[in-house]
């Protein structure tokens, strides 16, 4: 998979290394993305230096012209496009790859996720031991603005990912997540990821938080995922994740010999 940059990094642009870097998947959300770009900019411009990566998956709408509009008026912005479409946890890869900030926070194009809450969860990384190195944050909707529909199979595979897995996260399906660059990139890497980041982060010897976040209706456009489809490969995801925690022994760490 190869990524196609259309700007150069925000260090180039604005003179100064970011703090954090907000990425975001976007496939076909002309509907969303611009109004999602400016919220951002809303909530964090004054408190801390950032960028926007935002992974094209090879939209067919209008969203790549308006990211490279969007650009000429956001410093921090920085549009990528992948060459093949490759689905959103390789999207939500690529852009924390291409990321310059040590810390990372993911959120859906689709304008779901409020970015007023990112402000929220930078205060709770900073405030954590060892500025939350090894720490994800991730989103809790506690009031879900989606059809009953999808809200009752959300709920019954939480239910079950947490029985088996034991990550103690009662919504992995919020895109709104926020660590360190570093642990996201020593996670493995496979397709639909991006809902097994508590499991994996545990795997990994981290810990995860969940936190209350506010959750909209989508503004526009239409889901990318169907019940059953989700469904389907859940199940199949699910198996791998547990085959990988069996797999997985932990050294506890190095000690230097005398």
């Amino acid at each position: 998979m190869t990524v196609s940059s259309i700007l150069p990094d925000a260090e180039t642009r604005t003179g100064t290394l970011p703090a954090l870097s907000v990425v975001i998947p976007v496939h076909n959300e002309a509907d969303n993305i611009r109004s999602l770009l400016d919220e951002i900019c809303a909530a964090l411009r004054g408190r801390l230096n950032f960028e926007i990566v935002a992974v094209d998956d090879v939209s067919t709408d209008a969203t790549p012209a308006i990211l490279a509009a969007a650009r000429q008026q956001m410093p921090e912005l920085r549009p990528l496009r992948h060459r093949r479409n490759a689905g959103q946890s390789m999207a939500v890869l690529s852009g924390v790859r291409a990321a310059r900030a040590p810390v990372i926070v993911t959120l859906d194009g689709d304008g779901q996720n409020d970015p007023a809450d990112i402000p929220a969860l930078w205060d709770a990384l900073m405030a954590a031991p060892d500025g939350g190195a090894g720490l994800l944050l991730a989103g809790h909707r506690v009031k879900r603005r989606d059809s009953q529909v999808k809200r009752l199979s959300s709920r019954i595979a939480n239910g079950v990912r947490s029985r088996l897995l034991g990550d103690a996260t009662p919504d992995t399906g919020c895109g709104l997540k926020m660590l360190h660059r570093d642990l996201f990139l020593r996670l493995p890497a496979f397709d639909h990821m991006h809902r097994f980041l508590p499991a994996l982060v545990l795997r990994a010897g981290g810990a995860v938080r969940s936190v209350p976040v506010n959750h909209r209706p989508r503004g526009g456009g239409a889901s990318h995922y169907g019940t059953w489809g989700r469904l389907k490969a859940g199940i199949v995801d699910l198996l791998g994740v547990i085959w990988l925690k069996r797999r997985w022994r932990d050294c506890g760490g190095l000690d230097p010999l005398d």
